[in-house]
């Protein structure tokens, strides 16, 4: 996929999937493969400092995660240890599809700006256009995760399942997305 897209690439996932893998190898193959970070969503900077530098020796960013109930401190602490951006968690809780997006996310995302200059993406919950239009007005990016999961079960099966998929991510942006791009 990299030979087609100049979009970044970012690997997400626990920890240990990745610790079985091996932290060197993994980062000489995910840079190897064009990934350009990788996000640990139970990693904390406190306990990344090996992951952390194989990422480094490779060219490859650690984003780190940030939640509304982030004291001030822990936000430095993150801002400092992150590369590439900042992973902004839009409410307290878990992830999956939600109503709308809340007060908390902007206001983290303040918070998060005001100690690094990093984009800052949000979150935990995106699931429509609407949505992703919300965010955008005070963050760098909005994540989709749960919508797409559960387009894909629900295409699972097609014979165009990507094709559906990307036009399912081109309805949330109004952008062109990778998986259109890869298909075309």
């Amino acid at each position: 996929m990299r030979r087609k897209i100049e979009t970044p690439l970012v690997l997400f996932s626990y920890f240990n999937p990745l610790l079985q893998f091996g932290a060197a190898r993994l980062a000489e193959e995910a840079k190897s493969a064009g990934v350009d970070g990788i996000l640990v969503t139970d990693l904390t900077p406190e306990e990344s400092a090996h992951f952390a530098s194989c990422l480094r020796e490779n060219d490859l960013d650690m984003i780190y995660l940030v939640a509304p109930t982030s004291t001030d401190e822990r936000v430095r602490l993150i801002t400092n240890h992150a590369s590439g951006f900042i992973y902004a968690v839009s409410r307290r809780g878990v992830t999956g599809i939600q109503g709308s997006v809340g007060l908390d996310a902007k206001l983290l995302v303040e918070r998060v700006r005001s100690h690094s200059d990093l984009p800052v993406a949000v979150g935990f919950g995106i699931s429509n256009s609407e949505q992703v239009k919300e965010v955008w007005k005070y963050a760098d990016a909005a994540v989709v995760g749960s919508a797409i999961v559960a387009e894909i079960e629900k295409q699972a099966g097609t014979p165009d399942l990507v094709n559906r998929v990307g036009r399912f991510t081109e309805s949330l942006t109004g952008r062109i997305t990778t998986a259109a791009i890869y298909e075309r």
